[in-house]
């Protein structure tokens, strides 16, 4: 959004943008609460921790503010995977990238035993703990999620080298179901599942993008009420209304979006059946 239209409604930032400040993002009770339980226990005694739910329904954006928390953690090392590799040798050299660990990814063994004395001596050097972040983790194939799950823990299971943090959708979760990855859902400490949205929550999230942007007067209440009762109880759905909205309002130069205009641009055009004319006989 370019300083002239930020300009005419006096805002700070795009209140619909994908691109939010982290500050800006509005947080559920129930982000708040599985952010909380990561930060303040999760890490300390790692495991593994799972985000699922539909498409737009604020999966990333929940791994986004966790990202951001943990990385205030003083001892703590943060790496995150936002396109996992489903190939083996791949994940391999993923995995050696953002630790900072050489690997040979044609040799299995050899880069997972590498990483696993890599990750014990972090550990026991400078007692700060490794936390993965995997977005879009329903992309991973099994072989790579039963490997993660053996990279992450040490002396029989009872040592965790890791916390690891998966989010995906509903294939994430057929997947784990495979006879396969049962030891790895089994390890599932702490779950998100996002939800259908409420129609309060929508509106709460309406008011504080519009309040954290500096106009809370920008949208109507009737179309506050509209936008939620067309946004399918999904957050995506309704920013997604809400900006093309904005971005019609500003080459209006409208001083308010409201009902109106919403009716103009999304309303169904009445269509127009030409009937044949029946011949007499």
């Amino acid at each position: 959004m370019n300083h002239k239209l930020l300009a005419l409604y006096g805002l700070k930032w795009n209140p619909f943008s994908q691109e939010l400040p982290t500050e800006a993002i509005y947080v559920p009770a129930r982000v708040e609460n599985f952010c909380w339980r990561i930060e303040h226990a999760q890490i300390r005694e790692g495991g593994f921790a799972m985000i699922h739910g539909d498409p737009g329904s604020g999966k990333s954006v929940a791994m986004r503010l966790l990202a951001e928390r943990l990385s205030r953690v003083s001892d703590l090392t943060v790496a995150a995977i936002h396109h996992p590799q489903s190939n083996l040798a791949d994940f391999y050299r993923e995995m050696g990238d953002i630790f900072g660990v050489s690997l040979r990814p044609h040799n299995r063994w050899a880069g997972f035993k590498v990483l696993r004395e890599a990750w014990l001596a972090h550990l026991q050097g400078t007692r700060r703990r490794a936390v993965l972040l995997i977005d879009e983790a329903q992309e991973m194939s099994p072989a790579v999620l039963c490997e993660l799950r053996l990279l992450s823990s040490a002396k029989f299971d009872s040592q965790s080298l890791l916390c690891v943090v998966i989010a995906g959708d509903a294939r994430l979760i057929e997947k784990l179901r495979r006879e396969e990855l049962i030891p790895l859902g089994s390890r599932i400490r702490t779950r998100l599942a996002t939800e259908h949205a409420s129609r309060d929550e929508l509106l709460g999230c309406l008011e504080h993008l519009l309040n954290g942007a500096g106009n809370p007067g920008l949208m109507t209440q009737q179309l506050r009420q509209t936008l939620c009762d067309h946004a399918a109880g999904n957050f995506r759905i309704m920013t997604t209304l809400a900006a093309e909205l904005l971005a019609a309002a500003a080459q209006r130069e409208l001083p308010v979006l409201d009902e109106k205009l919403y009716l103009e641009i999304f309303a169904q055009p009445v269509s127009t059946t030409t009937r044949r004319a029946t011949p007499k006989r």
